[in-house]
């Protein structure tokens, strides 16, 4: 994985196969602190201690489909790198929570990547899963809840082609108005 919004999808699937009905995705860039830090929290199934233990080992795996998992050890290698940290805290029957902090200019930080694709795929193919999602920036804040948009659509689904289009644009606009960083 070489940006940031392909660690955010990688951990966000992790979420919906615990069966998470809300995932929240918070990423600040704070220039003043020379930190960028994401953090996605679930209220799936959560892990036990044993799990929790073993969650950035990349030679563990809770999946049957493949023997490594990378993407958990492959983010904190990548905070670390950079002088950053990285946590994960679980409980079962509760949830995750996985934070991730970069030093903003070190020349190891990844990019964000393509959030707004990423932000969409995972909407827009969300099922009964919600998300909120929060960036912060010195030049401003955006948050999106899609308990709002659902509300406000009423019976119209997330990935209806109108809809699509219209969170695209809003993603983009929204995003590219607080943009520092890439």
């Amino acid at each position: 994985m070489k940006d940031i919004s392909m660690h955010i999808l990688d951990i966000v699937q992790n979420s919906i196969r615990a069966k998470a009905k809300l995932i929240e995705i918070e990423i600040a860039e704070r220039s003043d602190d020379n930190q960028l830090s994401v953090s996605i929290t679930d209220d799936g199934t959560g892990m036990g201690l044993e799990q929790l233990q073993q969650a950035t080992n990349p030679f563990y795996t809770s999946r049957s489909t493949r023997k490594v998992g990378l993407g958990l050890s492959l983010l904190k290698q990548k905070a670390e790198m950079t002088g950053g940290t990285f946590s994960i805290k679980s409980e079962l029957g509760k949830g995750t929570e996985v934070k991730a902090v970069f030093v903003l200019n070190h020349f190891d930080r990844p990019i964000i990547g393509e959030l707004t694709g990423t932000l969409l795929i995972l909407i827009c193919n969300s099922g009964e899963t919600d998300y909120v999602f929060k960036h912060q920036t010195a030049n401003g804040n955006f948050e999106l809840d899609t308990r709002d948009v659902r509300q406000t659509l009423e019976n119209i689904p997330l990935n209806h082609p109108e809809v699509r289009l219209f969170l695209k644009k809003m993603l983009q606009e929204n995003l590219e108005q607080i943009q520092i960083s890439k």
